[in-house]
């Protein structure tokens, strides 16, 4: 080094340090035209679903989210989910909805069921975790279930042998398998999870089963840095209530995926906080992901208590998947604040707000 250089360098050493430290990250490069807003086919339901489903407008709006809605009626006692319904979300890609009352018994079959089948919508995701504040008998819970959506106890392939007696089939495919389990696989790739359970009845179902299990091994030699265990579906139902934390990606047959998720549910906290989606190669459904057994309460109904935060943490999923992700982590905080804090919570979380003071502090919470 020359000597002219080294008293630049000690005039340098002694100036103020300069903060290198970037001020802005960079968390999302949009493509051109991602920034555009987008059609998104809303259908509010029965019961609580307006209520819930009027929440998640109403916060969208406050957040500029980049997408409108177009709403539909459907309802579950109507035979069919009107062809216009179809036809838009074909066109939009995209859907939220609330629930949709299916009778007990005789009567129509499930709306829900009929639009998975003819949106080919086969992967059912349901994210049950812990969230901050709220009080459960069990922590560091974060388990996603993904369930297949289109065949097994659901296929609605049943029929009367003669009177008094009826038959009812369950159908699994080697294709619908294998697609489910390779959904789970890449899903835990990509969302870098270290592990995913098979559920599964294969020791008394032992073709049906037996080709499910077959079909998740397959492809778990695929993946070979995600761990793969396989577990019977009663001893999953007693481990998830003891010892839920062992538990990360999870992939079932349709029946046993539908019980897994609400068990799942219940332990972190509730049907009322737990997100989910319905997705397929062209199209998503994005609803309140476990069960939505208080669609019909007509008490919530009345007293407008109807808990809004799953399908507001559905809606986040939902901006994610048209690719608005700091969208939907703004979403995310400020529902998670509002839980936190304690203040504002429904009935099922030990509170007494109603739907609109939650919404209310949601939307304060935004900034």
């Amino acid at each position: 080094m020359s000597r002219r250089s080294i008293p630049l360098l000690r005039q340098l050493w002694t100036l103020p340090s300069f903060n290198l430290t970037p001020t802005r990250s960079v968390t999302y490069m949009p493509r051109p035209g991602d920034g555009a807003p987008r059609a998104v086919t809303l259908i509010p339901g029965d019961g609580i679903g307006p209520l819930v489903t009027g929440a998640v407008e109403q916060v969208m709006e406050a957040m500029h989210a980049p997408l409108y809605f177009e709403r539909y009626e459907v309802h579950g006692d109507m035979e069919r989910v009107p062809e216009k319904v179809i036809q838009s979300i074909k066109k939009n890609k995209v859907c939220l909805k609330g629930g949709l009352a299916t009778p007990m018994g005789g009567g129509v079959s499930s709306l829900n069921v009929q639009l998975r089948r003819e949106l080919d919508l086969y992967a059912s995701l349901v994210n049950c975790f812990n969230l901050p504040g709220l009080p459960t008998r069990h922590q560091d819970v974060d388990i996603v279930v993904i369930r297949e959506n289109t065949e097994g106890e659901y296929s609605g392939l049943e029929h009367e042998v003669v009177p008094g007696v009826v038959e009812s089939l369950k159908l699994i495919t080697k294709f619908c398998s294998e697609r489910i389990a390779k959904y789970a696989f890449e899903y835990a790739y990509l969302n870098n999870r270290k592990k995913v359970t098979a559920v599964h009845k294969a020791n008394i179902m032992k073709l049906a089963d037996g080709l499910f299990l077959e079909s998740c091994r397959e492809v778990s030699t695929k993946y070979p840095g995600i761990k793969y265990n396989e577990i019977i579906v009663d001893n999953c139902c007693m481990q998830l209530v003891s010892k839920p934390e062992q538990f990360d990606v999870m992939v079932t047959p349709n029946l046993y995926g539908n019980l897994v998720a609400n068990t799942a549910a219940g332990i972190a906290g509730g049907t009322g906080v737990m997100p989910g989606g319905n997705v397929g190669a062209d199209h998503a459904v994005f609803e309140q992901g476990a069960s939505a057994g208080n669609v019909g309460n007509e008490n919530l109904v009345e007293q407008k208590k109807a808990n809004p935060v799953a399908l507001l943490l559905s809606s986040a999923m939902m901006l994610r998947h048209l690719q608005f992700p700091s969208f939907a982590d703004r979403l995310e905080t400020a529902v998670e604040r509002v839980i936190s804090d304690g203040k504002y919570r429904t009935k099922d979380l030990g509170g007494t707000s109603t739907t609109q003071e939650v919404v209310d502090a949601v939307i304060a919470a935004l900034d």
